[in-house]
């Protein structure tokens, strides 16, 4: 039979629209229904990617027996937590507290007002035929009992969901949050705890800043080791490029092998930054593949990109990347087969399972060129097997983070061709996603759907315009943030200076889910906080720079605490706590592009990354862009182009200085004089903030911006 999700914009829906399931998406209809017959409401929600909801699929919803059993008892609702993380925050934290834990496929059975009364996540088919049954004997013989449970829960649920108290914004609670994850870091396979282990990108993030703002190397030692076992091991894909969603092992030997853009657009940039501090040439190889799989593998016609490479291939999970040792010679010949299975750490006894291993790369060969011919030839033959599935929705938030981490990535390592792509995907998703004003959530086929955009999708996407602001120099992209921030502080602003995740124009749920802990993605409140400081560092600010401190410090009594899981909130601290540090740039306009004197033509690739090369200037602006590229400062921003250009603050009143182009800095809206010579420039930004503000004085804008 055909059940009502042939419409729906989620992949994860449409692979379900054939199920005799009688499925249908969330909304008031599914309600209706369900109080019109009187009958609970089945929740089911998942996501395209999980190996587990594939599984729960085949041996439930396909089942004529179940279906029958749902059909009748049941109405069956399916959401795509993708697609709308607020209805998955809410019953997953009925889940958890019911339950003891959480993960997908997460099954929750609803009265028809929206309570959950039984909790649970994967089932077996039989077992699930027998909970099927036991609930609708509930709901038929003691109705009020269930309803007055689930009314319990949900009150019970908004009291023990009541924020933390908020912590403080000071260089000693980084300090105990960093020695609070040296008690868990992992020092011989990196990482955190035990098994599973999930690559903790927003933690390195911090580590790398707390590293570059103190010097000390404990931070250090922990990113370094943590980033070189991921980038050596099998969560990393050795010939594609890309990280898996995590390792089931403590040694990151073994992934679940679905590959998410929200993971590897964070990891992308955080190897950039670790590339920044070290020069490590292990972290620029990992950027690059990254991103080239960024651009190949998840990159949608639109310009977007996709949320995620399944985990299974042909109801098999890891199909299209495990070898054998039989398979590698079968491709390269017994010489270089059997080098390569050495090399890549395949066995005769697998590391994964059936006798097939995934590929390790715990040393670099020798031999460079040998090893990129093994690299090309497996890859191609790898491309004639079947290959995962693509969910092709576009979410906001996460290609805000593709943005950030392409722009960050692409200015850093001179990479044009990244930059124009997160050129490309911010039109698409400004275009495509903001309707009548508002932001939605996600998009697929360049058909926007109708979820809102929650608190994550307006920080996360200001984050990555303004690192594309400062990429390329465009004022355009300083602009929409401070349009997405100035309706995000609006609309899910909280009384504690903090923010919920869903909107006060959002479908009222059971409770308004708000979140302060960082997950696989920073939270939405963490993610505001960031962009809000950012934005108030480039534009002068003091309001917006206070408004993302109240927000980090009503995520920041968690985040010390339990700081493996406000990695990001941490990192924002940071920035706090060092900066602003606002470097402009300044420069003449370029001549022509095409005459024998314009920069352009220097170039290889015939393009250039930044407003500053591309409007103009001399080799020496690119010099003075280039350091201050360099800088690891936590508190850095940067802006670039000609003098008193159009809206961009922290340009104005900054004029050339002898007709040359000049670098200004300003700390703590403290503004040293201009500087024309690179070397003076490092100098410059290699001197500490000694004692940072604890806010910014309210008259810091007009400061900053007229000093000449």
């Amino acid at each position: 039979m055909m059940n009502r999700l042939a419409d729906a914009t989620s992949p994860y829906l449409l692979q379900h629209r054939d199920n005799p399931v009688d499925w249908q998406e969330w909304g008031e209809e599914a309600f209706a229904e369900a109080r019109a017959r009187n009958v609970p409401v089945l929740l089911s929600v998942g996501y395209a990617a999980c190996h587990w909801c594939h599984v729960m699929a085949h041996e439930s919803f396909e089942d004529d027996t179940v279906a029958a059993a749902v059909n009748e008892r049941f109405v069956a609702v399916k959401v795509d937590r993708e697609e709308r993380p607020d209805i998955d925050a809410v019953y997953m934290s009925a889940v958890a507290a019911t339950t003891g834990h959480g993960g997908w496929p997460m099954t929750v059975f609803l009265t028809p007002e929206g309570d959950p009364f039984f909790c649970g996540t994967y089932f077996p088919r039989d077992h699930f035929l027998r909970v099927l049954a036991a609930l609708d004997e509930a709901w038929r013989t003691q109705e009020q009992q269930v309803r007055a449970s689930g009314a319990h829960v949900a009150g019970t649920l908004g009291d023990l969901l009541r924020p933390e108290a908020p912590g403080q914004v000071d260089a000693g609670s980084l300090d105990e949050a960093v020695e609070e994850l040296s008690r868990t870091f992992d020092a011989d396979a990196g990482g955190f705890g035990g098994a599973p282990k999930f690559p903790p990108s927003m933690v390195l993030e911090f580590l790398l800043r707390q590293h570059a703002r103190t010097g000390h190397d404990l931070s250090l030692r922990m990113a370094d080791r943590t980033l070189t076992a991921m980038a050596r091991s099998g969560t990393y894909d050795q010939l594609g490029g890309g990280f898996a969603r995590y390792a089931v092992d403590a040694r990151w030997v073994v992934p679940h092998f679905e590959k998410m853009l929200y993971d590897n657009a964070q990891l992308l940039r955080v190897y950039a930054h670790w590339w920044r501090l070290t020069r490590n040439p292990l972290a620029q190889r990992v950027v690059r593949e990254t991103a080239e799989f960024l651009l190949t593998a998840l990159r949608t016609d639109e310009g977007g990109f996709a949320s995620s490479l399944d985990a299974d291939t042909e109801g098999v999970e890891g199909l299209t990347y495990v070898w054998t040792p039989d398979g590698l010679v079968e491709v390269l010949g017994d010489e270089d087969g059997r080098h390569a299975a050495e090399l890549f750490g395949v066995t005769d006894e697998g590391t994964f399972e059936h006798g097939r291993s995934t590929l390790q790369l715990q040393a670099d060969p020798d031999d460079t060129p040998w090893f990129a011919d093994v690299r090309a030839r497996l890859a191609t033959h790898r491309a004639t097997r079947p290959q995962p599935g693509r969910d092709d929705k576009v979410v906001t938030a996460w290609n805000g983070l593709a943005v950030a981490a392409l722009a960050d990535a692409g200015a850093l390592l001179d990479e044009p061709e990244w930059v124009r792509q997160a050129r490309r995907c911010a039109e698409f998703v400004l275009d495509t996603h903001v309707v009548d004003g508002r932001l939605r959530r996600a998009s697929r086929d360049g058909r926007v759907g109708a979820a809102l955009a929650v608190a994550d999708d307006h920080g996360d996407l200001a984050e990555g315009l303004l690192a594309l602001h400062q990429a390329t120099g465009e004022a355009r992209w300083l602009d929409a943030a401070r349009g997405l921030l100035d309706d995000a502080t609006q609309r899910f602003a909280a009384d504690d200076g903090g923010f919920h995740d869903s909107g006060s124009d959002a479908e009222q749920l059971y409770l308004r889910p708000r979140s302060a802990s960082d997950n696989a993605e920073p939270s939405g409140q963490a993610a505001l906080a960031g962009a809000l400081v950012t934005l108030g560092a480039l534009t002068g600010s003091a309001a917006a720079i206070e408004a993302g401190r109240r927000a980090t410090e009503a995520g920041l009594g968690l985040a010390t605490r339990e700081p493996r899981f406000g990695g990001w909130t941490l990192a924002v601290a940071e920035a706090l706590v060092a900066g602003p540090l606002q470097v402009a740039i300044v420069a003449a306009p370029a001549p022509e592009i095409g005459s024998d004197t314009s920069p352009l033509n220097s170039s290889s690739s015939g393009t250039r990354t930044s407003a500053i090369t591309s409007a103009g200037t001399s080799v020496n602006a690119e010099r003075l862009l280039a350091v201050a590229r360099s800088s690891s400062s936590p508190g850095l921003v940067l802006v670039h182009g000609e003098p008193d250009s159009p809206g961009i603050p922290l340009l104005e009143g900054r004029p050339l200085v002898d007709g040359e182009p000049a670098a200004y800095v300003c700390r703590g809206f403290v503004c040293d004089r201009p500087v024309t010579d690179p070397a003076e420039l490092a100098a410059a930004l290699a001197t500490p903030l000694a004692t940072p503000p604890a806010s910014a004085p309210a008259d810091a804008g007009a400061a900053t911006l007229s000093e000449g």
